[in-house]
Order: C-alpha cells, then sequence, then structure tokens
C-alpha cells in the first residue's frame, strides 16, 4: 500500500489560517520525500530523502535543522512503488495534459521527482505573514517571482484529482530546487530537452487535520469562491 500524507488543508490556508500546527520533526514520521510552508506562509519548502529546504521571499534557501520549526500545511510520503522514468522535451503543459492523460491520473494522487538540464525554470516564494494573516488569495497578489536559465535541478510535487482540489491543489503541485540548493521554489514554469526521475500513484490518502487549532476550527470557507481563488493563489488561472 502506498500512502500520501497530508497535513492541514488548502482550504485552511486560504481563509488565512497560517499558524503552524505540525514540527517538522513529526512531519517526517510520515514522509521523507514532499513540499509544505513554514509558519506564516514563509516560504516554499523542498523535502528531499529527509532533508528539508526552505525557500524565502528574498531568494535565499535556507537547510532547515530545526525539528521543531511548524508547518500549517505539508504533503509527503515514503517512496514505496517507483516507478522509472524518463521525460523529454518536457514542460508544464505537457505533464498537465499528456502525461496526465497516458499515466490515466485523473482519478488518482500521484508523486513525480524529475532531475536533470532545465533551459528555463520561473518559480514564485510566498512572503512571510504577520498576524492578523491576510487571505491567501491576498498574498498571491503580491509574491515575488524568479526566473533562472540553463541549470540543473529538481522537480519534486504531487497530482490531485480535480474532486479533491479544495484540501490541495487540483492537478500538479511542484516545487523546484537546484542541484547547488541556491534557487528554489513554487514551479510556474520550465523547459527542459530531458528529465528523468521516478513517479509514482498512491492508493490511499491519510488526511491529517490540526484539530486543537482554534483558528482552524473556527474559520469559515467560501466554498462559493474557493476553487477559483485556489487556481490564482496556485498561479494556475486561465
Amino acid at each position: 500500500m502506498t500512502t500520501l500524507y497530508e497535513h492541514g488543508t488548502l482550504a485552511a490556508l486560504m481563509a488565512g489560517n497560517f499558524d503552524g500546527t505540525i514540527t517538522v520533526s513529526d512531519l517526517l514520521k510520515h514522509g521523507s520525500m514532499g513540499i509544505g510552508t513554514f509558519t506564516g506562509l514563509d516560504g516554499e519548502v523542498v523535502i528531499l530523502n529527509n532533508e528539508v529546504y526552505q525557500a524565502v521571499s528574498s531568494g535565499q534557501v535556507n537547510h532547515i535543522i530545526d525539528m521543531d520549526a511548524t508547518m500549517p500545511f505539508a504533503s509527503v510520503h515514503f517512496p514505496a512503488e517507483q516507478q522509472d522514468i524518463t521525460l523529454r522535451n518536457v514542460n508544464f503543459a505537457k505533464l498537465n495534459n499528456d502525461f496526465v492523460k497516458e499515466h490515466k491520473l485523473a482519478n488518482v494522487f500521484a508523486f513525480l521527482q524529475l532531475s536533470g538540464e532545465f533551459k528555463h525554470v520561473k518559480i514564485r516564494i510566498a512572503p512571510k505573514q504577520e498576524k492578523p494573516y491576510p487571505t491567501l488569495l491576498d498574498v498571491a497578489q503580491h509574491q515575488p517571482e524568479f526566473t533562472a536559465e540553463n541549470i540543473s535541478g529538481t522537480i519534486i510535487g504531487y497530482y490531485a484529482p480535480d474532486i479533491f482540489g479544495t484540501i490541495t491543489a487540483a492537478g500538479w503541485h511542484l516545487h523546484f530546487i537546484s542541484d547547488d540548493r541556491q534557487f528554489a521554489g513554487h514551479l510556474l514554469a520550465f523547459d527542459a530537452p530531458k528529465l528523468t526521475g521516478s513517479f509514482e500513484i498512491f492508493d490511499n490518502l491519510e488526511q491529517h487535520l490540526p484539530i486543537h487549532n482554534k483558528e482552524f476550527r473556527a474559520s469559515e470557507v467560501d466554498m462559493a469562491t474557493l476553487r477559483d481563488g485556489i487556481a490564482i493563489s496556485e498561479g494556475n488561472a486561465e
């Protein structure tokens, strides 16, 4: 059995629940690979083989060794049934269309890790917020973006079916980190001639909710605008 562990929900982030509700130490009990963000929506997190990296809005990348640091939202897993893959002339459009159709992902959760030489990478990084927290949609209007050309690195992240697009981002939610660990963030666009890596489909979703967090318990979600807001916040709006 392959399990994707999700802590918190994207809907809660949309409502401005940015306080950390799980420690890095506890999160790593559920996975050695993954993505997320820190308290205050402080940057973009990449977890590779139990090593935790944080890209902050200045563009700096930090290697996190504080196991008591907390996160409001994260997705992690332990690799179990990986398939080796090689993709050529790949970009976000091909991942969202050809790859999804070829591997029949419309109704499943999946993981993707791809490494190689990238001709172009575009990322954004959420800036740290202070209380009283705004909504994620408000934050999304002012996120710094960065680009890099001819850079070697790794894409890591998850695919979620559209029917689950309020607990996490529907479609691909991917982060990038360079091999030298100096450039990282939430992936918006990329082009690469050849990438190799691994792919995995999950048959189990473990959704963990921060039930002892008062803000989470009290928050109300505007379902009428939630999906459009998520698409804009994730950089996936048409």
